[in-house]
């Protein structure tokens, strides 16, 4: 019950198998020139030879991406506290402390993180996924662990050190047995106005004897918090825009239109877990473009509209089969 209500823990106690689960950090520079992921996780295969710790590298200016394994007896965590241990590098809702040294990669720093956003829950919708936490048979676990926060502290990166103090994070993390047939991932909470945050989720989710599109989209405009969720039975419709999408999403008393904009040329194609292994699934970039408008339906006034950067855009799967043509 404890995970259920936090779902910001680690779930995989006791998992002898067929069991992902990692955590995604994302943090931007004050400048908002330099944008940088960090996933630790573990990956727990029907194969045990396929079984293995990570953390993940994404770095957005400089397009490179690295997987780092390690052996699962490497992977610590906290019982009672966000908080994942893999040899010297720390992940928590506090901070993270990298020490990552081989032939290609030479990371040490410690970036802390302050005024902390989470996403508004309750006990009956505990986290970003609400009552489908309470569901033992879900192929997929999604969880909006920070949807914004301050950052203080620098990462010193193969020579260069890269200052976040003045910067913005993001956190948030997955787990069950496999990504989504497909999916669409849209962050950003670099806005003109810097108490704007958005987080969105779209994904096609086996359920029972067939399927559904389920998603999480949360919107921060100052001190509130606007919904949109296939829990509180919002609408969703999708399209293309060239190579990207477009998003109106939209509930009994705000409607939502986001358009996502990216360079091909400055994606990564990281590993996601599907069919018992770790495999290159998730095309990914940091250095997309947000453009949103909310309105009062009632009365037709724009309540927030604002441009983003630095901002995070994923796909992968069958994404086609969620897009509305």
């Amino acid at each position: 019950m404890r995970k259920i209500l936090n779902p910001d823990l680690y779930h995989g106690r006791g998992k002898k198998g067929n069991f992902f689960e990692g955590w995604y950090f994302k943090l931007v520079d004050s400048k908002e020139e330099r944008a940088y992921s960090f996933i630790p996780g573990i990956f727990l295969g029907n194969n045990q030879n396929y079984s293995h710790a990570f953390i993940q590298l994404l770095y957005g200016k400089e397009v490179v991406y690295y997987y780092n394994k390690y052996d699962v007896k490497k992977f610590k965590w906290a019982e009672d506290k966000f908080l994942i241990n893999i040899e010297e590098n720390i992940f928590s809702i506090k901070g993270i402390k990298l020490n990552i040294k081989n032939e290609d990669i030479d990371i040490k720093g410690k970036v802390l993180f302050k005024n902390i956003l989470k996403w508004p829950d309750t006990i009956i919708n505990p986290g970003s996924m609400g009552f489908y936490n309470y569901l033992s048979f879900m192929q997929c676990y999604s969880q909006v662990c920070v949807t914004s926060m301050n950052l203080q502290g620098g990462i010193n990166i193969n020579g260069e050190h890269i200052d976040f103090t003045g910067g913005k994070g993001y956190i948030e993390k997955n787990w069950g047995r496999d990504f989504p047939y497909g999916w669409i991932w849209v962050q950003c909470n670099n806005f003109v106005n810097s108490k704007v945050s958005i987080s969105c989720s779209i994904g096609q989710v086996p359920f029972l004897s067939g399927s559904f599109d389920g998603f999480l989209i949360g919107l921060a405009v100052g001190n509130k918090f606007y919904k949109f969720t296939t829990i509180n039975r919002s609408q969703l419709k999708i399209w293309r825009s060239n190579e990207d999408f477009v998003i109106e999403t939209k509930n009994k008393n705000y409607s939502l239109y986001i358009i996502a904009r990216s360079n091909k040329d400055k994606y990564f194609l990281c590993n996601a877990p599907r069919e018992d292994a770790m495999i290159p699934l998730a095309k990914e970039t940091l250095a997309g473009e947000v453009y949103l408008k909310l309105k009062c339906n009632k009365t037709g006034a724009i309540l927030c509209e604002d441009k983003g950067v630095c901002a995070g855009i994923e796909y992968g799967g069958n994404v086609e089969e969620l897009i509305k043509k």
